[in-house]
């Protein structure tokens, strides 16, 4: 059984998670953080050092080489699918904005889903 307080911690979560105005800054700014954010991410390391030297064969060449193409590939598909994202989100921004009714249909499926999960972690058995 979830606690009172639990409970009621949610329930004031909800109000922090409302929609709200936020101050606009600038597209440098905003570019310079998701840079700062993506350089600093440390899944991205764990991923190179684990994935990729199953792809390096050093009867292949220069292991640097294969290492540097390998991270460089890597580096522009994930930025060209970023790019994409990027575009269609504004676009699904502002079709969100302009219609409220989406924007309450999402909610109560983003709520229907994490309080399935919720529902789903409360009810599985312990080992």
């Amino acid at each position: 059984m979830i606690p009172l307080q639990e409970l009621l911690t949610f329930a004031l979560a909800a109000l922090v998670l409302e929609v709200k105005n936020l101050q606009h800054d600038s597209t440098a700014k905003l570019s310079q953080m998701g840079l700062f954010t993506s350089m600093l991410n440390p899944k991205i390391a764990v991923f190179y050092m684990a994935v990729l030297p199953q792809f390096i064969h050093a009867e292949l060449g220069n292991t640097l080489l294969q290492s540097l193409t390998l991270g460089f590939t890597q580096i522009a598909v994930s930025s060209s699918v970023n790019f994409v994202i990027i575009l269609l989100a504004g676009t699904i921004a502002a079709f969100l904005a302009t219609r409220p009714t989406w924007l309450k249909i999402q909610r109560y499926l983003m709520a229907t889903v994490s309080g399935g999960v919720a529902v789903r972690l409360a009810l599985e058995e312990r080992k």
